[in-house]
């Protein structure tokens, strides 16, 4: 394994009861102006944004609400959020949804910074000399692991980027996790989020050393426990095991422990990224029909790890055909996996316009990659197969 150093400052919550059991003492150790953000008003129809606020009330806070907040948040909300968390001087932000989580990091940092944002903490990775006003997350939607991780991805629509940075700075301090929470957003919605966290997964696996390490086998357990889940959840969405195994599974995805001595390979989510910003289409959904494309292009120049992955993830029987055979085989296991919990497998099946997507492979950029790197004919070959 690679060297590293660990660290993770984000307290966690877990369980049904999470929310009424810890957020009334939580709240007690911050200041009297909390920042409520959240996204369409969703948490109004399902009853969390009046839990919320009551517990808000009883402890005497002064509610300053921020919502909207989209999927595939934007930097001109960020910089909406950061100016209104600025003049009301708020104590603490408090994120309750999913994507509203990245937003909200970004919020707290441009909040207390009084340059450019994007070109200081986004364009590049910058340092973060300021410290953020203090976020607190709730969940209701999990996917990408942000809830313990410093991670924020924002889209500039101006510039046409979607871009991440993960400081560790932007960690929030706590983040409750119940699971009952996730049955209220649709059943789309949910699947994709959890194939996110599959997705992190598997970026993470595909990556040097691929000897025998730690990380990998804890990887393969986790990645056979996100697959047989999901089938859980097709099957009964109210399994409350299932459903728990699933919010703990894309924290785990995304808490920094999977990637410890990995060099990982985020391509495909470059890939993604670039075509959510010209599209601000459904993020799981783009990686699931990226995903076997960009495998099948580099399966020949990561074989045994692909074979691998196929026989502790997918049973692919060991002494079926050569490497290359399973490795393969892995691959249209994943495929036949993702049609089956009802993700599309082509991009013209998310009603994507043919036409953008010259314009999406130009704005890519090549992953440092585990295998190899691409270039930028084979992403443009990569976005057309997809179609």
């Amino acid at each position: 394994m690679n060297s590293f150093v660990f660290q993770n400052s984000t307290k966690v919550y877990f369980g049904n009861d999470s929310v009424s059991t810890y957020l009334p003492g939580l709240l007690a150790q911050y200041g009297p102006k909390v920042m409520l953000t959240y996204g369409g008003g969703s948490i109004k129809k399902t009853g969390i944004y009046e839990e919320i606020m009551g517990y808000l009330k009883t402890a005497g806070k002064t509610v300053v609400e921020f919502s909207g907040i989209r999927s595939n948040p934007t930097y001109a909300k960020v910089l909406e959020g950061a100016a209104l968390a600025k003049k009301e001087k708020v104590d603490l932000i408090l994120a309750v949804g999913g994507s509203v989580m990245d937003c909200s990091k970004a919020i707290s940092l441009g909040a207390v910074y009084d340059g450019d944002l994007w070109d200081a903490y986004w364009a590049h990775a910058g340092k973060i000399e300021t410290k953020p006003i203090p976020l607190g997350i709730v969940l209701t939607v999990s996917g990408t692991g942000s809830e313990t991780n410093g991670g924020s991805v924002i889209t500039n629509e101006s510039l046409k980027v979607k871009t991440g940075r993960d400081y560790p700075e932007l960690n929030a301090q706590f983040a409750i996790l119940n699971p009952k929470y996730t049955e209220t957003v649709p059943k789309f919605q949910f699947i994709s989020g959890a194939f996110d966290s599959l997705s992190h997964m598997m970026e993470i696996y595909f990556s040097e050393p691929n000897d025998n390490n730690v990380s990998d086998v804890m990887n393969e357990a986790l990645m056979r426990s996100a697959v047989d889940n999901i089938r859980a959840i097709l099957v009964d969405p109210h399994d409350e095991g299932a459903r728990s195994n699933l919010v703990w599974l894309a924290t785990m995805a995304e808490n920094r422990i999977l990637k410890l001595g990995k060099k990982t390979d985020f391509q495909c989510h470059i890939l993604e990224h670039s075509l959510g910003a010209y599209t601000f289409c459904n993020h799981g959904a783009g990686l699931a029909v990226l995903h076997p494309v960009y495998y099948r292009h580099i399966v020949k120049d990561g074989t045994k790890k692909f074979a691998r992955f196929a026989e502790k993830v997918f049973d692919i029987d060991p002494s079926e055909g050569d490497e290359l055979t399973r490795a393969q085989k892995g691959i249209e296991a994943l495929t036949a996996f993702i049609k089956e919990i009802g993700l599309p497998t082509r991009l013209r099946d998310m009603n994507i316009d043919h036409a953008v997507l010259v314009d999406v492979a130009a704005g890519c950029v090549a992953s440092p990659g585990s295998f190899r790197q691409l270039g930028k004919e084979e992403i443009r070959e990569i976005f057309e197969e997809a179609y």
